[in-house]
């Protein structure tokens, strides 16, 4: 008892090399400068511009998505300022033939991935045209069930392999998604197959008010899988470049065969956790806000466009006025689609009527037709 142990047998020692082995990857810094010129990507100025509208068109998406819901047009949100370079650029790696299985915060990529936004604004009021994505879109619907989508995300990259393309699944949780079973038997499943999957972890630092440090005693969340025995990163989540290229890399692995990639992106949500009543003032700190405010991924990415001479003031107000009106045209087609009726929830769930809700649909049908 209390003897040194040696060097091939000290599991404390092991822990730490490994934990010092995560440095997290950046390119683009808080000033919007190029900190890893080696690791920049060769996007094109279009391309570039492209990805900037796409993350403030989604910023102005929130901001109208709050205010919709608090008029109760819309019903469950959950805000997704703060995290939009972890989303959209992420997004921007793929291909139209990907999938994405989204957790509850990851409209955005659902969206620009082909879902209309008005089904994606039918989705949050519990609509099950919401959850019908047009012929060629590949996603499923918003996974409620925190970690869920790992496991099908896992299920899906499988299929896509046995199928022979040459594709991904990709799927998103949260720092409180990754203490989930399901999270675990996903990872673990797609690195012994190695399915072609990508699994992010979106580290906004809470996870409702549970705080990340609370959450787990590993030093990052991307050592996770090096259970599962995939390839793992922690990424500045507020690096638009950053994210970019480690989605970039995962996806050309797992498409040579290499298997899944778990990627930890450190971001920051600047709003609730959803508008079903959460207050963050209660256990976050105007302090920790403030510096999360200083790393803001879209004025990181706007100082790095215009220093390039490829962004402008007028161009981001041409931007937010299209965003708005495109909203305003959702909102309202999603008002003009008929209401979801008691007999729908039946039918959409049962293709042959079992005894006892036969009676059931009788009664609803009559009263939906007076």
């Amino acid at each position: 008892m209390g003897e040194k142990l040696s060097n091939q047998y000290n599991p404390q020692s092991l822990l730490n090399e490994i934990e010092e082995k995560f440095q997290m990857f950046q390119i683009l810094n808080e000033k919007g400068e190029i900190v890893d010129k080696e690791n920049e990507p060769n996007l094109s100025d279009e391309e570039l511009v492209e990805l900037m509208t796409r993350m403030v068109y989604t910023r102005i998406l929130d901001q109208r998505s709050i205010s919709l819901n608090r008029q109760g047009r819309l019903g469950f949100y959950a805000p997704t300022a703060g995290q939009e370079a972890s989303q959209l650029a992420s997004h921007f790696a793929l291909e139209k033939e990907d999938w994405i299985l989204p957790g509850y915060r990851d409209v955005p990529q659902i969206v620009f991935h082909g879902l209309p936004l008005w089904k994606a604004f039918l989705f949050s009021r519990g609509h099950f045209v919401g959850n019908q994505a047009p012929e060629g879109v590949n996603v499923l619907a918003p996974q409620i069930i925190i970690g869920a989508q790992y496991v099908q995300t896992a299920g899906v990259a499988l299929g896509l392999k046995k199928r022979g393309t040459k594709n991904v699944a990709v799927t998103y949780t949260g720092d409180g998604g990754s203490s989930q079973g399901d999270f675990y038997e996903g990872i673990n499943f797609a690195g012994a197959f190695k399915a072609p999957a990508i699994f992010f972890i979106q580290n906004n630092q809470y996870a409702i008010s549970t705080p990340r440090e609370l959450q787990t005693a590993g030093k990052t969340l991307a050592q996770k899988g090096i259970s599962a025995g995939i390839p793992c990163v922690q990424v500045d989540g507020m690096d638009a470049l950053a994210v970019y290229v480690a989605t970039r890399d995962a996806r050309e692995r797992a498409i040579r065969g290499e298997g899944p990639t778990l990627i930890e992106t450190v971001c920051y949500r600047y709003g609730p956790h959803t508008m079903s009543g959460d207050d963050p003032t209660r256990y976050r700190t105007a302090e920790i806000d403030n510096e999360w405010a200083a790393k803001d991924p879209i004025v990181r990415f706007r100082t790095y466009l215009e220093g390039k001479g490829l962004w402008s003031e007028a161009k981001e107000e041409e931007v937010i006025e299209r965003a708005k009106e495109e909203i305003k045209e959702a909102i309202k087609k999603a008002d003009e689609t008929p209401k979801q009726t008691v007999t729908d929830l039946i039918t959409n769930m049962y293709e042959e009527l079992p005894v006892n809700l036969q009676e059931q649909y009788s009664i609803y049908k009559e009263k939906e037709s007076r």
